[in-house]
């Protein structure tokens, strides 16, 4: 445990907006059901078989891997057929196309070594068992990607995007610990796709919410679309809220 100890800053823990590689090697087509296993990176999130995982620690210098492997179980010749919910083969609620089952096995590799730890252990690091949980528990990139070919939905497209104008005013966008820049509301803010601003929204009704500093801004600058700071995340999945401030702040859901 000392040897993963030492390796800890080359540990990540994912949140939402990282994309995770767990069903395909990315240089290969290597699987967790290959002979090998699949080794995810849990640093960078990509996934190997074992005649690449060797290659991207000397690449990268990640040395921690979470192995994943899937064992074939018998099908049972009465096994009944599952009524598809899914136009999709293969995934939860598509059509059953008798394909087996597998049982999953998981352990902790170190690398240059191959030290192998058992997965799930208490005597693992708290970063390390956190991590392997939560790529274990959050859907594949590969998974999302497969998915979203097969349910995607027709795209509503704004007029005011077609040609939208856009200001190079040297503004970089912080990927948090946003803030309005005319006061110091630090929730629903929104982001002036003109010209950067980050501004709050309406006030309502009650009194809550934000400072009409986005239609105010608007008002002087006729910039016509905002997008709602974060709905847009880094694997592009959902859709994010954007506003018309020609029609008063009229709520778009722009699918991408």
């Amino acid at each position: 445990m000392e040897l993963l100890r030492s390796h800890l800053s080359r540990v990540r823990i994912p949140e939402p907006t990282n994309r995770i590689y767990k069903q395909e090697c990315c240089i290969s087509f290597d699987t967790p059901r290959s002979e090998g296993g699949l080794y995810v990176d849990m640093c960078s999130f990509l996934a190997f078989g074992r005649g690449y995982v060797q290659w991207n620690y000397e690449k990268s210098g990640n040395p921690v891997y979470l192995h994943i492997q899937q064992h074939r179980k018998p099908v049972p010749e009465d096994r009944p057929l599952k009524k598809p919910t899914l136009l999709a083969i293969g995934v939860d609620g598509g059509f059953d196309n008798q394909e087996p089952e597998y049982e999953e096995t998981h352990s902790i590799i170190v690398l240059p070594d191959h030290v192998c730890l058992p997965f799930p252990s208490v005597e693992l690091p708290e970063k390390v068992r956190l991590a392997a949980d939560a790529i274990l528990m959050t859907e594949g990139a590969e998974r999302k990607e497969q998915i979203a070919s097969w349910t995607s939905e027709k795209k509503r497209v704004s007029a005011y995007a077609l040609d939208l104008q856009q200001i190079n005013s040297g503004v970089v966008i912080p990927p948090s610990g946003w803030k309005c820049q005319k006061c110091d509301k630090t929730d629903n803010l929104w982001l002036n796709l003109t010209d950067g601003m980050i501004l709050c929204g309406r006030k309502n009704w009650d009194g809550t919410g934000g400072n009409n500093h986005a239609i105010e801004h608007y008002n002087m600058t006729k910039y016509p679309l905002s997008v709602k700071l974060g709905t847009i995340t880094v694997d592009l999945e959902g859709a994010a809220q954007m506003y018309s401030l020609i029609r008063r702040m009229t709520l778009l859901r722009i699918h991408y």
